[in-house]
């Protein structure tokens, strides 16, 4: 309920700002200070949010001897995937240049914008050495401050690799950084709170400044990560569903019910307790469910990456930078690093997208402007998130030959009777009334 009222605010916003937009331009303008104290709040989330949890992420199940072989698969399968899912949003971005042309080179605001793009053009990585230079931090609290999302990795790796050496004596660290995740999750929910109010400001000083034609570039923008989105599943969930001959159909007929609610809730965690159930019943071990899907809310949310890299491109080419192949490896290869440890909560994209940007020296002005639009994206990314890693678990317990296919033809056909109960119920309610 908490995340239904949330989001009808949210929408509510989206709708006010459009309105405030277009019959109060000036003043919808001065509202743009609601979007830019939501996007602080949201950047001092980004370090101890991501330290604590890639840290508990790697130590909780970093020891190689407990979790053997079912571990080093589960890790294989999900790289993979998150590369084949980055790839996807990159070329799509590539395709469709969802922020070429976004707004008026006549208003002010895109001056400022391509001024700031001119300045980040200058300073932004041109080498692969460059970047692998510049994520090795020479001070963690240096990173912090400046909200580097890679060196803030790269330290939190190389902290939860000694936690996972010293051992039993790490546990009280451990259990420390446990609670620190826990509570950023909380901190995270408070600030999320005013998501309503930066959403206003963010969509109202776009629209006074550009008009309503800057709608039409948002619904290209929602237009290009749904098709990035249905490609993905189509060329990599269900590919792979098919190499592992279990049928895709059957399983998304099992997870309407959780996917329907990380849809319109727009949280993985909403949905994370009816999936993993409904997992179990569809005949996937339950000690492989256990570990599958919550590591992969650490590492594999799919659609979170290949969004993230839509972004990226979309933020670059707002403001007139130009990204060569070169410099796109690169930001995948970082991708691939700052997508991981991120909670699976509305709106902890644009946390990772301003760290990421702000590694690079691209202006964060992208993340304002897709604050506006981003329950409509998060709704899409969130669900195949979840449908990934379910995915992720049949992949697993088949490749560890474990997968039991009894179970899940009882269950395909308990669901088919219930539905078809349900119809019928259905029709005779209509009949009597009529």
């Amino acid at each position: 309920m908490k995340h239904s009222r949330l989001t009808a605010l949210i929408f509510i916003a989206l709708f006010l700002g459009i309105v405030v937009g277009h019959f109060a331009p000036d003043f919808a303008v001065r509202m743009k200070p609601f979007a830019e104290i939501f996007l602080r709040m949201v950047k001092m989330i980004i370090a101890p949010l991501l330290f604590s949890t890639l840290v508990v992420g790697i130590a909780g199940h970093g020891d190689a001897k407990r979790l053997g072989k079912i571990g080093l698969k589960t890790i294989i399968y999900f790289e993979v995937v998150t590369t084949l899912a980055l790839i996807i949003g990159l070329t799509m971005g590539n395709i469709f240049k969802p922020g070429v042309g976004f707004v008026s080179g006549t208003s002010q605001h895109a001056i400022e914008m391509q001024a700031a793009g001119l300045i980040a053009a200058s300073q932004a990585h041109t080498s692969i050495g460059a970047m692998v230079t510049d994520i090795f931090p020479t001070s963690i609290v240096d990173a912090m401050a400046k909200g580097n999302l890679l060196q803030i990795v790269v330290f939190s790796i190389f902290f939860a690799l000694a936690i996972c050496a010293v051992g039993k004596k790490a546990q009280p660290v451990l259990d420390i950084l446990n609670s620190v995740s826990q509570i950023m999750f909380k901190f995270t929910e408070y600030v999320m709170y005013f998501a309503p109010l930066g959403i206003f400001g963010a969509i109202a000083a776009t629209v006074g400044a550009n008009g309503l034609s800057v709608l039409k570039n948002y619904c290209k923008i929602i237009g290009a990560l749904y098709t990035a989105l249905a490609v993905f599943v189509v060329l990599v969930l269900f590919i792979v569903c098919k190499i592992v001959r279990i049928s895709f159909r059957n399983l998304l007929r099992a997870l309407q019910e959780p996917a329907l609610l990380a849809f319109t809730t727009a949280s993985s965690e909403a949905a994370f307790p009816k999936a993993m159930e409904i997992m179990e019943r569809f005949g996937v071990p339950k000690n492989i469910v256990g570990f599958v899907m919550p590591t992969g809310y650490t590492f594999n949310l799919d659609g979170s990456t290949l969004y993230l890299a839509m972004a990226v491109l979309f933020s670059s080419q707002i403001v007139g930078i130009h990204l060569d192949l070169n410099q796109q490896i690169i930001i995948m290869l970082a991708l691939m690093l700052t997508s991981k440890g991120v909670a699976g909560v509305p709106r902890v994209s644009l946390i990772v997208l301003a760290g990421t940007l702000a590694s690079f020296d691209i202006p964060i002005l992208g993340v304002a402007i897709l604050l506006g639009i981003d329950q409509i994206l998060d709704m899409g990314r969130t669900t195949v998130n979840l449908i990934g890693n379910c995915v992720a678990t049949v992949v697993i317990a088949r490749w560890e030959k474990v997968f039991d296919y009894d179970k899940m033809k009882e269950f395909v056909a308990q669901s088919k009777a219930e539905s078809i109960g349900a119809d019928i119920e259905r029709f005779r309610h209509e009949h009597e009334r009529h």
